[in-house]
């Protein structure tokens, strides 16, 4: 997502068409209004040309799909609607959040960490626009864009629950797409401001830490921090909630406008001898370039640790939440493990962000020697931070010693089944391949089908026996070797794609 490249072909693209009359300079607005198209189109077409317009196209009847058959099986199971709306609002402040990294993205292109690409949003110096107006009107055309592929189709796919009596009104689906959009908006701009604060240093570092940790213990002490936020406004329509939430989310995008530099450079832009250091620590010199690469990338591993640390807000979330609606209190052990090792897919996607097969063909190395050398990378940091957060989530919990020895190594399994899945799926690109609707509706039934298994018996069946436990423990190691042996399969499948 926010993929929309080549700055110079747009800005060609600009001039050629919606030129104003001789002698006449257009308005600002004209400007802007300009931009916003061409970057839309560029978006789709970027998507379109790589997917297959037609595959691509059919990606919002998939969210319907996937959105009425959740919704009509957790009603049918008895899960409260009221849940499942709140679930809905979790996953799109989630998807915000995650758009939002284009903070991470963005100085890295201008320090040509990509190579030669530059994204319309950065290419200020060359189109007659301020960077603060292209960031806002970047983040526009991003709302615009998933507010009508992926977030109109997940409200539209309440209805056919609703008609059958699942409690959820169909009077309310177009408010709950309204709370939807501006829950993504919220994501989006919380990190935006998040990036550009932790790029001012330490006060900034200590003033995001602060804020976070204010946020935190204002919802443990029960103060109604969700009804300040886009979803208070769908439990309780009204003035002050609608006023409430768009104070929160102008916050954000000041605290964003005021901090957020995309072509901030450092002072010191020489950097050190390191290649041999970390060729030396990992005796693989694709694996020391890929971590290389995320150490020197913007926010280096620490964008890693974030994606962890929202999956771990996530999985401490649906505890509360099933908690809640059943009365009984989940296995922390299982249910953060078994989520937690979706770190998986977010890891090995910042691990191949920065390059590709076709980046290393000027070297004496094949396809194979690319995905052994990401492999090894993986290994070394995937499971390490995914077992961090998991230490912090149980000591944060508690759990039974066995339950979170299971949970490790059901961890490990599922960070490792969903690597191999990845990549032997979409290769170096997962973040742009899993739009294609076949493979997106692939991966996902085969991340569920093991996934899903695992966290009923965490969520219904706690305190989990000692029988189940190992069961567990051994679909753990199962899913793990399954993960490996998709990836040794994609070697071959790769090998052969990029030698052609």
């Amino acid at each position: 997502m926010s993929d929309s490249t080549e700055a110079a072909g747009t800005a060609a693209a600009a001039n050629a068409t919606d030129r104003p009359a001789p002698g006449e300079s257009p308005s600002r607005w004209d400007r802007d209004k300009l931009v916003f198209r061409k970057m839309l189109r560029e978006e789709w077409r970027l998507h379109s040309e790589l997917l297959g317009g037609g595959r691509f196209g059919a990606f919002p009847l998939l969210v319907v799909a996937l959105v009425a058959g959740a919704v009509w099986l957790l009603d049918y199971t008895g899960t409260d609607p009221g849940a499942v709306v709140a679930g809905m609002h979790a996953l799109a402040f989630v998807f915000g959040l995650h758009t939002g990294s284009i903070g991470f993205v963005g100085r890295d292109a201008v320090a040509n960490v990509l190579g030669d690409v530059t994204l319309v949003v950065f290419s200020a110096r060359t189109l007659p626009l301020s960077q603060a107006r292209l960031l806002g009107i970047f983040v526009v055309k991003d709302v615009c864009y998933y507010a009508i592929l992926f977030l109109l189709p997940m409200a539209v796919g309440v209805a056919p629950a609703a008609l059958a009596g699942a409690g959820v009104g169909l009077a309310t689906i177009p408010l709950l797409w309204v709370t939807l959009v501006t829950t993504f908006v919220l994501g989006i701009g919380l990190t935006i401001a998040g990036v550009g604060l932790s790029a001012k240093g330490i006060p900034g570092r200590g003033l995001l830490l602060a804020l976070l940790g204010g946020a935190v213990a204002a919802w443990y002490t029960g103060v109604p921090v969700v009804e300040y936020t886009p979803y208070g406004l769908y439990l309780d329509p009204g003035i002050v909630s609608a006023g409430s939430s768009a104070a929160l989310i102008l916050a954000a995008y000041a605290v964003g406008a005021a901090t957020f530099d995309p072509q901030a450079k450092p002072t010191d832009r020489s950097v050190g001898p390191d290649f041999r250091r970390w060729l030396a620590r990992v005796d693989d010199p694709v694996a020391a370039k890929t971590l290389l690469d995320v150490s020197r990338s913007s926010g280096g591993f620490g964008k890693v640790l974030f994606s962890a640390a929202v999956l771990l807000g996530v999985t401490a979330g649906l505890v509360d939440l099933a908690a809640d609606i059943t009365g009984v209190a989940p296995s922390v052990g299982i249910s953060f493990g078994a989520v937690l090792g979706l770190t998986g897919f977010t890891t090995y996607n910042w691990l191949t962000t920065n390059d590709d097969v076709e980046s290393y063909l000027a070297h004496p190395i094949d396809a194979e020697a690319v995905f052994h050398g990401k492999l090894r990378a993986f290994l070394l940091l995937g499971p390490a931070v995914g077992l961090a957060f998991y230490a912090v989530g149980v000591l944060w919990r508690g759990t039974p010693i066995g339950a979170a020895v299971v949970g490790a190594i059901v961890l490990v399994g599922v960070a490792c089944y969903v690597f191999g899945l990845t990549i032997y799926l979409a290769g170096l690109s997962p973040n742009e391949f899993l739009f294609d609707t076949g493979l997106y509706a692939a991966f996902g039934a085969a991340v569920a089908l093991p996934l899903v298994p695992i966290l009923v018996i965490a969520f219904a069946l706690a305190p989990v026996s000692a029988g189940l436990l190992a069961a567990l423990g051994v679909g753990g190691a199962v899913l793990g070797a399954v993960g490996m042996g998709l990836y040794r399969r994609s070697l071959s499948k790769w090998g052969a794609y990029h030698r052609q």
